[in-house]
């Protein structure tokens, strides 16, 4: 059903109903798409807030990328019907609208395009798209092969969604001189301060075409007729009729009568998206369709080629390889297609590009600083743009952003070794200059005030977990998480300061951290886990008491994490996780799922029990459990919860995704709904992909850096026999081969100059290949 090309890493489904959930997303600087495998398509451009520009039939809810998002027979899309003329048989690529099964049906991803096949009577149809550069256009490509040994005679009917463009105004008509169909609209506004921005946007949609079709259609009610989208009026005529759209909802669909002699091939091409007016589409037309193909898209010169795996696991070196690293840049680089997206996100996904553009990294780092409010603490959102405002969820109050600074932090003076942008100096938007480290230690005692008198950390409404809004907002409750990741982020901030010489902050930093851990243990210990927090009205939840939400995952990882739990608790942490949230898709974030509103906690326990967070197998919080558990050399166990985090084609029927992307989550709560668990959201916006990439090449292979160049310290599971990695590190290439042998009884690191000492320290020269060899023991038990 699945099959995925090893050298390009190109992903292929064969079936258009096994998994008719299935996506891969496509994207550039101002445009992205989520490509379903059955030929419908979700697209937003940037202007600068994102919009669209191909709608369903009826007035939409135009919010942020949506999870498991539902599609239907008039969800936009982007399709060929084809009509034989000897037989007057009637089907579709890629799959809908008409639905009709063909010999062969093939949807294939990789990471510049998409593209559909289908084999029907000797007929092979290649449909495409790719995005350019940087506008916001999409390019379509169809090929329609005579493969058979007689002359056929064809109808073909590229169709393109326009839907319901706006209450205000709507038309749309073919453009000769233009070469396609221009459809017009109003963003619609009542209040006259709005109509400087209004004016402003692509209001228009365009479809242009490389070659003159026969004939056309521009309204959707006109094209559909009686037979609906599945056997629409237009197609079953003999030709359509040259309509156009009058404040009627407009659709693109251009026919072409063709007759392919045996062997012969056809080719059309078109572009369709957002434009201001007829001139810049006329414009991107000669730019895109003057030329025999379309240009590939071209990868960010200032990003580095991602991690290289050679191991006994072929799936998970395809998803790295060619996969993993696309969706960490995506995120780095797009911002989850938002203009003011939320801090602990940009900060988390700046971290992941530590690994791919450090300077990327260090930009992220530093808007983020400019932003810092005068008490230390950072806001909600980030602004990307003068004009963007903060929207949604950034306008509620949460109390976690400043945690993720020391984390992402560390992993650029890691990876890079530039402690230079410790000194230097950010203003932020009130004039005032201080310098990197002076405002990551601002935000660091911002932390160490925001708790409550037994020193555990006030929520608000609400911390990583956002619709946690109930807890706290009468600024009593606390989170046991925050409290936990105050401590990391303390004592990691307090090692920067050792490193910087400065021993007092250090001192002072390193007493707090010890103050709150030790009221965790007093305050959240429950006897097998740590509780989740306690709420406004004094009550400790995500206890061994509690009928729902009896455990959290994120708790117990940060215990490790923060090295608050003791060896003795992590054990018990370990084995009450893996009774009452191990699933074989992953760990569930919290169980059981909450199936009625606790009002002293909040809308997460109004959410469809395992869906989003509450109780579904949460990827970023899996994430975390993963690095905690290789925290304390339990690395079989993490390895395995690796791949569970995984789309695998071992269990891609009951998932519902391609391995192309890391989803937000995978849906839990495996007691309460068995038919639906390890159904996949299809978002590919997650916190997820920046720490398992950084997992994968920190923890598992062990290649971390530090000032002095990269340590070496793998945890490789006991089943890898052998193993290989290449590495781009500070402008240099470190390849590592993995080899158990039966002499050895530690691990030996050897290198071009010898075998390393003790500390493993491997100190590299930018341009150079170091060729390392590690010697491991054999795996017992």
């Amino acid at each position: 059903m699945i099959t995925h090309d090893p050298i390009t890493g190109r992903v292929s489904l064969h079936s258009p109903s096994a998994m008719p959930r299935a996506t891969t997303f496509l994207w550039n600087r101002q445009l992205i798409l989520q490509l379903n495998c059955r030929g419908f398509v979700t697209a937003q451009h940037a202007q600068p807030e994102p919009s669209k520009y191909s709608h369903g039939p009826a007035l939409e809810a135009r919010t942020f990328m949506q999870p498991e998002l539902p599609y239907y027979a008039h969800h936009p899309g982007r399709f060929v019907y084809i009509k034989d003329e000897l037989d007057r048989g009637l089907y579709s690529i890629p799959h809908e609208p008409v639905r009709r099964p063909t010999e062969s049906f093939c949807f294939s991803a990789s990471d510049s395009e998409a593209w559909w096949e289908n084999r029907e009577r000797g007929l092979i149809t290649q449909w495409r798209v790719r995005l350019p550069p940087q506008d916001a256009v999409e390019l379509w490509q169809l090929d329609v092969r005579n493969a058979g040994p007689r002359v056929r005679r064809i109808q073909l009917y590229p169709m393109f969604s326009i839907g319901y463009m706006s209450w205000m105004s709507q038309a749309a008509a073919y453009d000769r001189a233009l070469g396609g169909i221009l459809a017009r609209s109003v963003t619609p506004y009542q209040q006259l301060e709005d109509y400087a921005r209004i004016r402003q946007l692509k209001d228009m949609t365009v479809l242009l075409h490389d070659t003159a079709p026969d004939a056309w259609e521009a309204s959707r009610e006109a094209f559909e007729g009686e037979g609906g989208i599945g056997a629409p009026d237009g197609v079953q005529a003999d030709r359509l009729v040259n309509g156009d759209a009058v404040y009627e909802s407009p659709i693109a669909v251009l026919q072409y009568q063709r007759t392919l002699a045996p062997g012969e091939t056809l080719t059309l091409r078109f572009l369709f998206g957002p434009v201001a007016d007829a001139a810049e589409a006329r414009t991107l037309g000669q730019r895109h369709l003057g030329r025999a193909r379309p240009p590939s898209p071209t990868a960010p010169a200032t990003a580095q080629r991602g991690v290289r795996l050679d191991t006994p696991h072929g799936e998970l070196d395809n998803f790295v390889n060619h996969w993993l690293a696309r969706q960490v840049r995506y995120h780095g680089e797009m911002h989850r297609f938002t203009t003011d997206p939320q801090t602990r996100n940009y900060l988390q996904d700046a971290m992941g590009m530590s690994f791919l553009a450090p300077r990327q990294a260090a930009e992220a780092i530093k808007r983020t600083l400019s932003q810092q409010l005068a008490d230390g603490n950072l806001p909600a959102g980030i602004t990307m743009s003068r004009n963007a405002e903060l929207k949604y969820i950034n306008r509620v109050p949460h109390t976690d952003y400043c945690v993720w600074l020391p984390f992402t932090l560390r992993a650029y003076l890691d990876e890079s070794g530039d402690t230079e942008l410790l000194s230097t100096s950010i203003e932020d938007s009130s004039g005032r200059s201080a310098t990197v480290f002076d405002r990551v230690t601002m935000a660091m005692r911002w932390l160490v005030d925001n708790c409550d008198h037994r020193d555990l950390s006030l929520i608000a409404q609400g911390d990583w977990c956002d619709p946690m809004n109930m807890v706290g907002p009468r600024g009593i409750g606390v989170s046991g998480w925050l409290s936990m990741a105050t401590v990391a982020a303390l004592r990691e901030w307090g090692q920067v300061a050792v490193e910087q010489g400065d021993d007092a902050l250090a001192r002072s930093l390193r007493n707090h951290a010890d103050r709150t851990a030790r009221a965790v243990q007093k305050y959240l210990w429950d006897g097998e886990w740590f509780a989740r927090g306690i709420t406004d009205q004094g009550r400790t939840f995500g206890t061994a008491q509690d009928e729902e939400g009896r455990i959290f995952l994120n708790a117990q990882s940060w215990a490790i994490l923060a090295d608050i739990a003791t060896a003795s608790q992590a054990a018990q942490i370990i084995e009450a996780t893996r009774r009452e949230l191990s699933t074989p898709f992953g760990m569930m974030m919290l169980a059981p799922a909450y199936t009625r509103m606790h009002e002293d906690i909040g809308r997460v326990t109004q959410k469809h029990p395992g869906t989003a967070e509450n109780g579904s197998i949460y990827n970023h919080a899996a994430a975390f459990f993963i690095r905690a558990l290789f925290r304390i050399g339990r690395s079989d166990l993490a390895y395995g919860e690796l791949l569970k985090m995984l789309p695998s084609t071992g269990d891609a029927s009951q998932r519902q995704q391609l391995p192309v992307f890391v989803p937000n989550y995978y849906r839990g709560a495996v007691e309460q709904h068995p038919r639906t668990a390890g159904r996949s959201s299809q978002l590919f916006h997650t916190g997820a992909a920046s720490w398992l990439y950084r997992i994968l090449i920190e923890d598992l292979f062990g290649l971390r850096g530090c000032a002095g160049g990269l340590r070496i310290a793998p945890s490789l599971p006991k089943t890898w026999q052998q193993a290989r990695i290449e590495r781009p590190f500070r402008g240099a290439t470190v390849i590592v081969h993995y080899q158990r042998h039966d002499e050895v009884t530690h691990p030996e690191i050897i290198t071009e100059e010898g075998i390393l000492p003790s500390e493993s320290l491997l100190r590299v020269r930018p341009g150079h290949r170091h060729q390392v060899q590690v010697k491991l023991p054999p795996a017992h038990g």
